[in-house]
């Protein structure tokens, strides 16, 4: 009797959190969000994909990992900050780990260590148009 009660209390939980889990992520999609795959601290080898969404908020880049309970997001990138310093196409098994058609971007910050973002084409070209469309006055490389 106690270990169905134990068992069934496990289930209960495990559907509450798949709920909570796909709420946030139809939430995340439905007010503008994009698949993108992140990478921090690139030059390190061992460091890996995390797949999550991407929110352009303002000037603000907000990204949500996909397997997080946090509410907020789990990394921001300021416009003004960003920089692309390279482009190129994903590697090896790096095309399993990233959206579908993804192109990677190596962007480096005043601010933070340098990542490498990983989007689709669409999302890569709403990115690209963000990026540029910067506030009069402030000097940008061409992103694209």
């Amino acid at each position: 009797m106690v270990v169905t009660v134990v068992v069934l209390g496990l289930l209960l939980v495990l559907a509450l959190l798949a709920l909570w889990y796909s709420m946030r992520w139809v939430r995340m999609r439905k007010n503008g969000g994009v698949s993108v795959a992140l990478r921090w601290r690139p030059d390190n080898a061992r460091e890996g994909w995390h797949l999550g969404i991407g929110r352009y908020e303002g000037d603000d880049f907000a990204w949500y990992r996909v397997w997080s309970l946090r509410t907020g997001p789990d990394r921001v990138f300021e416009r003004e900050a960003l920089n692309i310093a390279d482009r190129r196409d994903p590697t090896g098994t790096e095309s399993y780990a990233v959206p579908a058609g993804s192109t990677v971007l190596r962007c480096e910050s005043d601010r933070q260590e340098a990542i490498e973002i990983a989007m689709g084409p669409g999302a890569l070209t709403g990115f690209l148009s963000w990026l540029e469309s910067a506030p009069p006055g402030r000097r940008l490389p061409r992103a694209s």
